[in-house]
């Protein structure tokens, strides 16, 4: 139980501080497809994206909204085999309209004003991933499951 309380700290820790993810999507074929996200985390059960709706991770979404995120605080060097914590996030995304897509841009530009322009263009689509549960990885090996909900 404690380890569990130690994990969820460490997961908002990271949540918080982290501003990129790996998107993991699935291509129409059932392959993996990923790309580089900038994210915003409200709360740890529903993460925020943007995208353009003329990319290929969004065409994937619209076919399958399964998708993975991982996040990590790695450094690329030696430590990180000690002290670098990676979640992949696990679940459904959603895409945001009206008053839920203005509330979700509030909180989004609020860690990333400098994508405002590209946020507000009637080309973005905001996503929720409405996270089931995340796989935490420390220490290199010390892997933990988080439920988002009981």
């Amino acid at each position: 139980m404690e380890e569990l309380k130690n994990i969820r700290v460490i997961l908002a820790e990271l949540l918080r501080t982290q501003k990129l993810a790996v998107l993991s999507t699935v291509r129409s074929d059932g392959s993996a497809y990923s790309n580089l996200v900038s994210f915003a985390a409200p709360r740890p059960e529903n993460l925020l994206f943007a995208t353009t709706r003329a990319t290929r991770k969004y065409a994937n979404l619209m076919k399958n909204a399964q998708v993975a995120l991982l996040i990590d605080n790695r450094r690329n060097d030696e430590a990180d085999f000690h002290e670098a914590v990676a979640a992949t996030a696990l679940g459904r995304a959603v895409e945001l309209a009206d008053a839920e897509r203005t509330a979700g841009l509030v909180t989004f530009l609020a860690k990333f004003p400098f994508l405002a322009e590209f946020a507000h263009s009637p080309s973005c689509a905001l996503f929720r991933v409405d996270v089931e549960r995340f796989i935490v990885v420390t220490k290199f090996q010390n892997v933990v499951e988080v439920r988002t909900s009981p």
